[in-house]
């Protein structure tokens, strides 16, 4: 089946008053073939305005697109008119809206319920917060109608280490339905929140923490490397260092609450320049993004929020009487993996899109759709997904959203949501969540 993509008239017409009954309309002036479905469908064609392919090379949108999905993946992405429609294919047309992948938030703690006590000791680098996954749960309801489908569940920030995160999805489900990977991340504390602990502590003793527990655990999984490869004798296992072989092998990232310019240098000093572990900064607030060179030289990505904007502070920053914004700042100094985050309870975690916008909204340029990157293939490749997920491409999971506009625009509203090709969320059935 081939179809044609309405004129930019039909379009105007249609989006003056919404996609309703103007919409049916519309399609009625391409004929009836463009609503063709097959009782058992043998895939799904979604037809868009524009496709937001989010590829990490820049590519741009597609417009007037039609992106075919087969067993859950992403089949193929073209053009209404030329690219050809399968027979027995189910049509889904989205009229005016925009395609885009799924939404991924890499710092969030709704995936589950309260009872991980990560407190008793500085380091708990064998924690796992899988544990209490709650798939389906009632702060996921409306994440998913804001179109993010990944979530990076972590533990909190009171200990220097507080255990391993897991990234999973936000419908409902079995665990094993929901999980994409276990463990996710390792998460590490720095800053201000672990000097609360116990007898409390400043900076240079958690700095001790975390240096000792990395190089004992780089150690560890060193010895397993070898025997894996035949170079040395089967080590003694132990499970709370387990989680230093997935980063040994670069499989995860160290998830980092770190924010002012000094815990930040000394988070890329230790976590990444000693140890080569792959580890991303979770929040680079103030005045952070001074250290935008030197995180693109040591491959490090900025996952900022929910605290984005700096303003002038004689003591602390001096921005002589300018608001800041760090997504600005991070873009202006030369880092190029940017993305956004919730820290979900703190801010919802249906207003991820939001964070993106107040990037933009304080200097972040979107002219080529980095904001949109941010929320999808930059936190999909950061967090070693970026083979599944992020971006509208073949072979990648059909982790789709169909959206009014830009998301990174507060006025987007989002209509549908797929994951894995099955849809997961009908603004059309039940009203806009959010």
């Amino acid at each position: 089946m081939t179809l044609l993509c309405p004129s930019n008239a039909q379009r105007a017409s249609v989006s003056k008053v919404g996609t309703g009954a103007a919409w049916a309309c519309a399609l009625a002036l391409l004929g009836s073939s463009a609503l063709a479905t097959s009782a058992t469908p043998e895939g799904l064609a979604i037809l868009a305005a524009k496709a937001l392919v989010c590829d990490l090379a820049g590519s741009g949108p597609v417009e007037c697109a039609v992106v075919l999905v087969k067993d859950g993946l992403i089949e193929s992405v073209g053009v209404q008119g030329e690219l050809e429609i399968p027979a027995g294919y189910a049509v889904h047309d989205g009229g005016p809206l925009w395609i885009m992948p799924g939404m991924i938030d890499l710092h969030s703690h709704v995936g589950g319920l309260r009872g991980y006590n990560d407190m008793v000791f500085q380091v708990n680098p064998g924690l796992r917060v899988s544990a209490t996954v709650a798939a389906g749960n009632a702060r996921l309801s409306r994440p998913i109608a804001a179109g993010i489908t990944t979530i990076l569940y972590i533990p909190g920030s009171g200990t220097n280490i507080g255990g391993q995160g897991i990234l999973m999805k936000t419908h409902e489900g079995t665990f094993e339905e929901v999980v994409v990977r276990n463990p996710g991340s390792l998460k590490v504390a720095q800053g201000d929140n672990p000097k609360r602990w116990g007898y409390g502590m400043q900076r240079g003793l958690m700095n001790h923490h975390i240096r000792y527990t990395m190089r004992q655990g780089k150690a560890y999984a060193m010895r397993w490397a070898a025997y894996d490869e035949g170079r040395g004798p089967l080590p003694e296992r132990h499970i709370n260092l387990d989680v230093f072989r997935d980063l040994y092998a670069k499989k995860i990232a160290i998830s980092t609450h770190t924010q002012y310019y000094q815990v930040v240098l000394a988070t890329l000093r230790i976590l990444r320049r000693e140890t080569g572990f792959p580890v991303f900064i979770d929040h680079g607030s103030f005045d952070s993004w001074r250290l935008g060179p030197m995180a693109q030289e040591l491959g490090v990505a900025a996952i900022l929020g929910p605290r984005q904007v700096v303003y002038h502070r004689t003591y602390r920053n001096n921005t002589d009487g300018a608001v800041q914004g760090s997504a600005w700042g991070f873009q202006k100094t030369g880092a190029l993996m940017i993305g956004f985050n919730t820290d979900a309870p703190v801010i919802p975690e249906e207003e991820l899109p939001l964070q993106s916008a107040m990037g933009v909204r304080y200097g972040f340029d979107n002219s080529r759709m980095g904001a949109v990157r941010g929320l999808t293939i930059v936190p999909a490749v950061v967090a070693g997904i970026g083979d599944e997920l992020g971006s509208i491409e073949i072979g990648k999971l059909a982790d789709l959203v169909l959206v009014s506009g830009d998301p990174s625009d507060p006025r987007c509203r989002v209509d549908r949501v797929w994951i894995a090709g099955r849809l997961e969320y009908d603004a059309t059935e039940g009203g806009q969540r959010w």
